[in-house]
Order: C-alpha cells, then sequence, then structure tokens
C-alpha cells in the first residue's frame, strides 16, 4: 500500500530537538472550511504518492506530474499547522515526476519519523 505519512501530521504535541528546538504542530490554525480541504488533499496525495525516500534532514516523495497544484494547495495549508518544515516542490522536464521534499533544522526528522511512525 503506497502511502504518505507526513500528509496526516495532526499532532498537538512537542517533540525537542537535538539542538534544543522544539517543533510543535497547531493544528488549531485551520479553520472548518480549511481543516476539510486539507484532509481532502491529504487523502489524494496518499494515493498518489509512488516513492518514498529518506533524505538527510527529511523525506521526498514522488507524485505523478499531474499532482503539482494539489501539492501547491496542500502546502499551502500545511505550512499554517507545521511553519518549521522547508518544503520543496520539483517538477522534472518533459512530463517528469514530481518530488516534494519536506525537511527542517536539526530534529524535523526525527520529529517527523515519531510522527508519523516512519
Amino acid at each position: 500500500m503506497k502511502t504518505l505519512p507526513a500528509f496526516v501530521l495532526m499532532a498537538l504535541g512537542a517533540f525537542g530537538a537535538a539542538a534544543g528546538e522544539r517543533f510543535a504542530c497547531n493544528v488549531r490554525a485551520m479553520n472548518a472550511t480549511e481543516r476539510i480541504r486539507y484532509q481532502e488533499l491529504t487523502k489524494t496525495l496518499m494515493t498518489a504518492t509512488d516513492e518514498k525516500k529518506e533524505l538527510p534532514n527529511g523525506f521526498g516523495f514522488r507524485l505523478p506530474p499531474s499532482s503539482l497544484m494539489t501539492v501547491a494547495e496542500w502546502v499551502r495549508l500545511e505550512r499554517k499547522c507545521c511553519p518549521f518544515f522547508t518544503f520543496v516542490m520539483e517538477q522534472s522536464r518533459d512530463e517528469g515526476p514530481l518530488w516534494l521534499r519536506i525537511t527542517g533544522a536539526e530534529g524535523v526528522k526525527a520529529f517527523i519519523r515519531a510522527e508519523f511512525g516512519l
């Protein structure tokens, strides 16, 4: 089964980074309409994910090229609740795959791993 655990982050708790930085998601950052849309986008992207790669400071997810606008909308909403993530979307030429990389400061990878069971 293909999954994209990073798309289901809904933690209210905090996780301490090695350098003392704490990461905490604010699920109340979205209004009710945004939360419903976020959940729809999450479901769509979870089923569309073709590959997951571990990176030195996070994770990368390969998606079909047709997912570009969906990923962009999801990132816009995800940034509201988890502003400590760095998002990089890379669309390959000639209808190649779309990669979404979710990274951050030291300790964010451990946060993602703990929250998503990776």
